[in-house]
């Protein structure tokens, strides 16, 4: 099914840039009808503005309509300002006369906390997808088209913002119209568009995200997030937003319980497994902030450069101390000050005389402030090993002319670390109105630095699409499979029933069978070859090592039937109610490095699939990190590089390099099996997989397959 329609996209774009509007609940006195109505009528020159409140006549001296009916015309937007019990009514009364954009301010629903509140709002839901009226909020302040100067807001708390490429949405209206815009203003930061979304019963984040995508106006999309109501349509707009190249960068509460609780309480909007939410960021380069001004300075950062043609960074300041610190916050975000060349050092040692440091970093004392400073400046961004520049300073007017001039005569990005006063009224205001990105603390310029070296790195890489990350319908051989799965009843597969399930999916095995007595293992491991493990056979039976249910390593024959009886003892001792198919001979693979692949099933955001250190190691060391489902080849190759066992892999000290690529194929398949039986199976583990030297293959010595449940699977099989 098609996740976003032309229609539903048409009437964003009539909340965002209407023609005329009706504010239903218009009233003089000035409360939010009253207050959006005058907001309306400001924009009178160019917007048709309409009321409509049974009470009264006229309103302002402008006529008003006792009902929608009454309208002459059919408007773009209708703005619902009415008592919570009559909002559907008066959705119902804009639908019949043919409007299909309805911003409610109305409040009164969900965020209640209330049951039937809660009912009535998704009476709302019901209503704007059935009938094509497509709304955001209720519980919300409006919202803002910032390029056109339009304030479609009851707010009173800012009315006008600088135009820019950075797209706002929030589902805080007071967060919106209140520190994120104010701030904005005063730093500068030129704005497209801000979005409340308030409750979002119906447009949500996403469908807003999803608009600014294809506004070409909106070079970067800014959210602040209390809650996800639809994950896998965030998941949809963020792959969408990665393959076009348009940066998110967002504040997602929920970190902590407290956060939570508080979202709930607010929007009644379920924030999600946390880090589960960082590991989607992560996956489709998407930066997960902590603050608003992080949130602002570093969205305009990128609004301004989409590029790190060259990692290097230069950095040039008044002040050792300054250096220092900054110098300290780039370095533990990994990015590099690399040495000047001999050239541009002795170039600029000449001009600094003998004070300062003709290094990078530069200390160049005053020489900030002189007619020398552009020089200097200038010398740094030519050194081929530097792509980006910071000025970290409180410089005057004459310092920002100089660096707009050597900034226009090279293609580089130049931003500034501000020292100063924010109130300062030479320089800052210059450096604001070039465009010029400026940051107020070196950690927040850290991270955007390293944000925009990731981006550039994500391209080089093909993590910037998920072309190929797309599971396709089940094959006769893997249907068969999962038939036959189900149809055992049991909810928990064996390990042999399990790994039938991954072999209809080209997911290798070791080399195995069940056996039913001594003779018959002992006839097994010397088809398969010594050494071999013997493992107890039985879907009851899930964790085999803490009963006795395992044997490793054994060499003859002798062995094997020792072991066998020692098996079928140890479970008939500690499990006598379990089911027992036998013992599974396994050929012993040695050389090996373990690590572990499972998926689950999270309520929001769906298949998710973790990666990481197996065997023993896995619950010791918690070495592992999780994507949603299905990755692609370089996708997969990210997770792995992303775990401290990567190293491992690669081959370290007296280990030999294991065969990452067959690991990475059997990540991905796994990845699509989940997608593919969803609704199937609530969970998978791998523990361990043994990648073999380099060429030998990853082979799943141990697997465990567990069913929703059997009534559940067998229905969607």
């Amino acid at each position: 099914m098609e996740t976003w329609t032309s229609a539903q996209m048409a009437s964003i774009d009539k909340m965002l840039n209407p023609s005329s509007i009706v504010v239903v609940g218009a009233t003089p006195r000035m409360q939010y009808g009253g207050k959006f109505f005058t907001r309306v009528l400001s924009y009178k020159d160019r917007i048709q503005s309409f009321a409509v409140n049974p009470n009264y006549d006229d309103i302002f001296g402008e006529r008003c309509y006792h009902t929608v009916a009454d309208l002459p015309i059919t408007p773009d937007l209708a703005v619902v300002i009415v008592p919570y019990h009559a909002v559907l009514a008066t959705l119902k009364e804009c639908h019949a006369k043919g409007i299909r954009a309805a911003i409610v301010i109305s409040a009164g629903f969900s965020e209640r906390g209330d049951n039937d509140r809660k009912a009535l709002q998704d009476e709302l839901t019901r209503y704007a997808r059935e009938s094509g009226i497509r709304i955001s909020g209720p519980n919300c302040l409006g919202l803002a088209n910032i390029r056109d100067d339009l304030w479609l807001t009851s707010s009173s708390r800012i009315k006008s913002g600088i135009p820019g490429n950075v797209g706002v949405i929030c589902q805080s209206g007071a967060s919106l119209f209140g520190p994120i815009l104010s701030r904005a203003h005063e730093q500068g930061i030129g704005m497209s568009y801000a979005v409340s979304t308030g409750n979002e019963a119906d447009l949500d984040f996403s469908d807003f995200a999803r608009y600014m995508i294809d506004d070409p106006n909106t070079r970067v999309i800014a959210g602040f997030i209390e809650g996800f109501k639809d994950g896998r349509k965030f998941l949809e707009v963020a792959k969408l937003a990665a393959d076009r190249g348009k940066p998110i960068v967002l504040i997602k509460i929920g970190r902590s319980a407290q956060g939570s609780r508080a979202a709930g309480s607010h929007t009644a909007a379920m924030t999600g497994a946390d880090e589960l939410y960082d590991a989607v960021c992560r996956q489709y380069g998407i930066l997960r902030l902590e603050s608003y001004d992080e949130l602002l300075e570093i969205a305009n950062f990128l609004a301004k450069y989409s590029d790190m043609k060259t990692a290097g960074v230069g950095l040039v300041s008044n002040s050792g101390g300054v250096i220092s610190f900054t110098a300290d916050m780039l370095g533990k975000h990994g990015i590099s000050l690399p040495p000047l060349s001999d050239q541009g050092r002795e170039r600029i040692a000449q001009l600094l005389k003998g004070f300062g440091a003709a290094a990078n970093p530069a200390d160049i004392t005053g020489k900030a402030s002189g007619e020398d400073f552009g020089e200097i400046l200038g010398y740094m961004l030519d050194e081929p090993e530097i792509g980006t520049m910071i000025v970290a300073c409180a410089g005057g007017n004459r310092q920002i002319e100089q660096i707009i001039e050597a900034n226009q005569a090279r293609n580089k990005p130049v931003a500034y670390l501000w020292t100063g006063s924010r109130h300062q009224d030479t320089g800052l205001p210059m450096l604001k109105a070039a465009g010029i990105p400026v940051f107020y603390n070196p950690a927040t310029l850290a991270k955007g630095l390293r944000h925009l070296a990731d981006l550039s790195n994500r391209r080089e890489k093909g993590l910037a699409t998920s072309d190929g990350a797309k599971a396709i319908g089940l094959g006769a051989d893997q249907r068969k499979a999962v038939e036959t799965a189900c149809n055992e009843g049991a909810r928990q597969l064996s390990e042999a029933r399990s790994k039938s399930l991954l072999q209809a999916w080209d997911i290798p095995i070791t080399e195995e069978q069940v056996a039913t007595s001594s003779e018959q293992a002992a006839a097994i491991a010397a088809r398969v070859g010594y050494p071999v493990v013997l493992k107890i056979a039985s879907a009851d039976i899930p964790h085999k090592t803490e009963i006795g249910g395992v044997q490793l390593d054994l060499c003859n024959k002798e062995q094997v039937v020792q072991a066998y009886d020692r098996i079928q003892a140890n479970a008939q001792k500690h499990a006598p109610a379990a089911k027992i198919d036998g013992v599974l001979v396994q050929r012993m693979l040695d050389n090996s490095i373990e690590v572990i692949a499972g998926i689950s099933y999270d309520e929001q955001l769906g298949p998710t699939l973790l990666v990481g250190a197996g065997g023993i190691h896995t619950e010791l060391y918690r070495d592992v990190t999780l994507r949603a489902c299905p990755v692609t080849p370089a996708q997969a190759l990210d997770m792995l590089q992303e775990l401290k066992i990567y190293r491992l892999l690669q081959g370290f000290r007296n280990v030999v390099p294991g065969d990452i690529q067959a690991l990475i194929d059997s990540i991905v398949k796994l990845s699509h099996m989940a997608v593919q039986l969803e609704g199937v199976i609530s969970e998978v583990d791998l523990n361990p997989i043994l990648v073999q030297p380099q060429g030998q293959g990853a082979i799943v010595a141990d697997a465990l397959i567990t069913l929703k449940t059997v009534e559940e699977a067998q229905m969607c099989a």
